[in-house]
C-alpha cells in the first residue's frame, strides 16, 4: 500500500532522515518509535509531503508520489493527523467534520441550496461526530473545544476523508486520562477493519504494545530496528537508543 525508498532529507549538512526503506501493508498497525529529535515526525511530513525529499521516493499503490503536494496525495488516500491540531478554529465541530465529508466526496458550492440541504453528507458528519463522543458539543466552536476535545474532532475529520492509509502522530500526546481511551478506541477500530494501513508515532510504549504489530526504529534519522514488537522492544538498539546511549552495532 505504502513504501518509501532511500527516503532522506537533508537541511545543510544535517541529515533527519537518512535513506529509509520500507514497506507497510493493508490490515496492518506499524509503530514508529525512537528517541527525541530521532526524525519520527520529519518522516511523516516527507511520506505526506509537508515537507519534499532530498532524494528517494515515496510510493502509494505503486505509484511515486514523491512530488505531488499534500492535497494531491489526500485525494489519493493518503490521510494524515497531525501532532498539532489542523481544525477551522470559528467553525463548529459539526461544520468541520461536514466540510471534510464533501471534500471526501468533492460536492461542489451548490448557489441553489444551503449546505444543510446536503443531507447525506450532513448525516455522515453527524454519525462521526458522535463516533467521537461530541454528540453533546456538535454546535460549538472548535476553538472552544478543550485540547483532548481537539484532537478528537481531528480523528473524526481524518476519519470522514475515508483514507487508504492513517498515520496518527502522537494521537494522545496532551489529553487527559479521560480522553485516550475514546482514540485509542478508534484506531482499534480502524485495524479491525483489515483495509486500512496505520502508521504510529508513539511515545507512550504501553500504547505500542498493545496496538502495535509491527514496530520500526528510527534513531539519527536512521531506520535501526524493524519487526515484532516484543522482539523490537526487547533489543539492544531500542534500549540503548532510549537510554540516550549510542546505537549498538546490530548483532
Amino acid at each position: 500500500m505504502l513504501e518509501t525508498r532511500n527516503l532522506t532529507i537533508r537541511f545543510g549538512g544535517h541529515v533527519a532522515v537518512d535513506h529509509v526503506s520500507c514497506s507497510f501493508a493493508p490490515g496492518t498497525l506499524t509503530a514508529i518509535v525512537g528517541p527525541n529529535g530521532a526524525g519520527k515526525t520529519t518522516y511523516f511530513n516527507l511520506v505526506s509531503g509537508q515537507l519534499r525529499a532530498s532524494e528517494g521516493q515515496v510510493l502509494l499503490d505503486g505509484v511515486d508520489i514523491t512530488t505531488e503536494p499534500p492535497s494531491s496525495r489526500t485525494h489519493r488516500g493518503l490521510g494524515r493527523a497531525f501532532q498539532l491540531t489542523q481544525l477551522f478554529p470559528n467553525l463548529s465541530v459539526l461544520e468541520n467534520v461536514r466540510l471534510a465529508v464533501q471534500a471526501r466526496r468533492k460536492e461542489g458550492l451548490n448557489l441553489w441550496s444551503v449546505w444543510l440541504d446536503h443531507r447525506e453528507t450532513l448525516a455522515r458528519a453527524r454519525e462521526l461526530v458522535d463516533r467521537v463522543k461530541l454528540g453533546d458539543r456538535a454546535d460549538a466552536p472548535a476553538s472552544s473545544l478543550p485540547h483532548g476535545d481537539q484532537r478528537k474532532l481531528e480523528v473524526a475529520m481524518l476519519m470522514a476523508l475515508e483514507p487508504k492509509v492513517y498515520m496518527f502522530d502522537e494521537p494522545t500526546a496532551g489529553m487527559s486520562v479521560d480522553d485516550v481511551p475514546v482514540i485509542l478506541d478508534l484506531i482499534r477500530a480502524l485495524k479491525a477493519e483489515r483495509d486500512k494501513t496505520i502508521l504510529l508515532v508513539e511515545h507512550k510504549m504501553d500504547v505500542v504494545r498493545e496496538l502495535a504489530d509491527r514496530i520500526i526504529v528510527l534513531h539519527n534519522g536512521q531506520l535501526v530496528a524493524d519487526g515484532d514488537p516484543a522482539e523490537v522492544i526487547a533489543s539492544p538498539v531500542v534500549q540503548n537508543a532510549y537510554l540516550g546511549l549510542a546505537v549498538a552495532e546490530a548483532a
